[in-house]
């Protein structure tokens, strides 16, 4: 089980996913770091690249965070850092894939997001969290090396 975050300067979207997804949402980040996730084996966080563009004061306390969640996993060192640029390339096969992209990729991959009454296998799934699921579905499919998995 895969505990996927997509990191904020002050909440984060989460997603706990094995193939299919056990929960997801958007917490502050003080609740998603003291939870202790028992279900997840295994963490994998969006990582911030820099793509020679100015940054400024949100991008440099979402690295804090970043850093914070992965001290914080009961392994650190086995935490997979993913950067977004992978995200896409894995699920689109673009590096220019935009959000509605990876949103529609997801949908195709898992299945409908369905209503209240019916709900589908994405019912649930809000802003942050869609960026978690890509993180998780990016890490599940692929070894620690970043390479598809053998078959």
């Amino acid at each position: 089980m895969i505990l996927a975050i997509d990191p904020g300067t002050t909440e984060s979207g989460w997603c706990l996913f094995d193939g299919a997804i056990y929960g997801s949402g958007i917490w502050k980040n003080e609740r998603l770091i003291a939870h202790p996730w028992p279900a997840a084996d295994k963490c994998a966080i969006e990582m911030i690249a820099h793509y020679g563009m100015l940054v400024g004061r949100e991008v440099f306390e979402t690295c804090v965070w970043i850093g914070r969640f992965q001290q914080k996993w009961r392994a650190p060192d086995e935490v997979r850092l993913i950067y977004r640029r992978d995200v896409k390339l894995h699920l689109c096969g673009s590096s220019r894939a935009k959000d509605a992209n990876i949103r529609q990729a997801l949908i195709d991959r898992l299945g409908p997001i369905g209503t209240k009454k019916d709900p589908g296998p994405l019912y649930g799934v809000k802003s942050h969290a869609w960026a978690a699921l890509a993180v998780a579905v990016t890490a599940f499919d692929t070894a620690l090396d970043g390479q598809p998995k053998q078959a």
